[in-house]
């Protein structure tokens, strides 16, 4: 059987996706990874067939700076980085206006695209990052169901009374005002009816033959696949019916030639993302709370240059990439802001969690990391030095790595990416429907 996988041109999206790959490969099925430039490398490093598909205008290979952008995403990215800076209903206003451009960017080309992908790859199961919504509607426009796979906290598809976008909980400490609450809302519904328009309107012109697509934001997959551990989503909270959580998309990684850090302290490792790491202030804070609290640091800075983070401690291990999940291995916590990627290969690590989340879905993975009680939270526009130290050494000292440590063998038994090729080959769900160019 052949899979597809079609993925954004973001290593945070692409290299979980290929551990479905070649779980998939691992049975004996051919894979080819639909995806931009960027992110090539790593899906042949994987063994996997590579076809190119450009989904947005941005893309990164692991850290994404503005000068790597063209034209009007450059001044794009450098907007989203004011308003992180601004605080987070900000950054959420931001991100909920500029939701068009960064989700649904050309949609007749990646139609097209994706149709000349469908009738070269022939595939027999087609797996697509939920957030591709253009590929989603190309897919819905051919008459394909797929499978998607949710890499973010479970209310990045959005269940009845909830909106793309809108944090459906808040860290204790970052909760806003009831009225910032409200526009945030109505700002982010605005969005969402931007795109079921933009979707309405490509199927009347290119697909009228098929039903209304409707609020892809919304739309559960065939089945959907969340990558985020069970144990720490609320129980309360509805699911599609045709879902599977899998835990992570870890994989192996070795350390290389990375020297750990070298000292007597705990080992924190300081991560903030490929997008994030441009807060170098952030990171600032944290060179200065390691030498505060006499950690063994180990810190990706990422696009931020080296000189605006300070001098950090002796032995400590500072590069712009770091070996993360092999460094989770050795490390006491982690600091990091709350993207999918480092929620889960903590969690799955079993490593106590400082979040300090800026954006999107982060706000509602950070509340639920700090009330299954892994972790805690620290508002990055406002931490301290002090702030920072108190809440490593309040994780060391209240059992929290116990609890962690729990929750990794939760998704140690959930089953990642081969419970991931379990679900898309579930010869309970009907086969995707044939496009009409088969």
């Amino acid at each position: 059987m052949r899979l597809l996988v079609i993925s954004p041109d973001y290593l945070s999206h692409t290299l979980p996706l290929t551990q479905i790959g070649t779980a998939w490969a691992q049975r004996g099925g051919d894979v080819v990874v639909a995806t931009g430039n960027a992110t090539r490398s790593v899906v042949e490093a994987a063994g996997l067939g590579w076809i190119e598909l450009r989904l947005g205008a941005g893309h990164n290979d692991g850290v994404i700076t503005v000068g790597d952008q063209q034209g009007e995403e450059a001044a794009h990215l450098r907007a989203f980085f004011d308003a992180t800076r601004a605080g987070p209903i900000e950054t959420l206003l931001y991100q909920a206006d500029a939701r068009r451009h960064d989700l649904m960017h050309e949609p007749d080309r990646v139609f097209d695209r994706v149709s000349e992908i469908i009738e070269a790859v022939r595939p027999d199961r087609v797996v697509v990052d939920h957030v591709a919504f253009g590929a989603r509607l190309a897919l819905a426009a051919l008459g394909i169901e797929a499978a998607t796979v949710v890499l973010g906290h479970p209310s990045a598809l959005p269940v009845a009374g909830e909106v793309y976008g809108m944090p459906p909980d808040w860290p204790v400490s970052m909760r806003p005002e009831s009225s910032e609450l409200e526009e945030l809302s109505r700002r982010c519904r605005v969005s969402v009816d931007n795109l079921a328009a933009v979707s309405e309107e490509f199927r009347a012109r290119r697909a009228p033959e098929i039903d209304t697509v409707g609020d892809l934001t919304s739309i559960a997959g065939r089945p959907t696949i969340y990558v985020y551990p069970e144990e720490l989503h609320d129980p309360h909270r509805p699911l599609p019916a045709d879902h599977r959580f899998i835990g992570a998309l870890s994989r192996t990684e070795p350390l290389g030639d990375v020297a750990l850090p070298t000292g007597s302290g705990p080992l924190v490792t300081v991560a903030l993302g490929s997008f994030l790491s441009a807060r170098d202030d952030v990171l600032a804070t944290a060179v200065a709370a390691a030498k505060a609290g006499k950690w063994r640091l180990a810190l990706a800075h990422g696009s931020s240059s080296p000189e605006l983070i300070g001098t950090p401690p002796s032995g400590a291990l500072v590069r712009r990439h770091l070996p993360q999940v092999a460094l989770l291995a050795h490390s006491d916590v982690i600091v990091h802001h709350g993207g999918n990627g480092s929620v889960t290969e903590a969690a799955a690590a079993g490593v106590p969690m400082v979040v300090l989340p800026f954006s999107t879905d982060q706000f509602a993975a950070a509340a639920a990391i700090e009330r299954s009680g892994v972790g805690a939270v620290v508002a990055p526009n406002t931490v301290t030095v002090d702030a920072l130290v108190d809440a490593v050494d309040l994780l060391l000292e209240s059992g929290v790595t116990a609890r962690a440590r729990d929750v990794a063998a939760s998704i140690a038994r959930a089953g990642g990416p081969r419970a991931a090729v379990d679900a898309i080959m579930d010869e309970g769900l009907p086969p995707p429907r044939r496009n009409r160019l088969r």
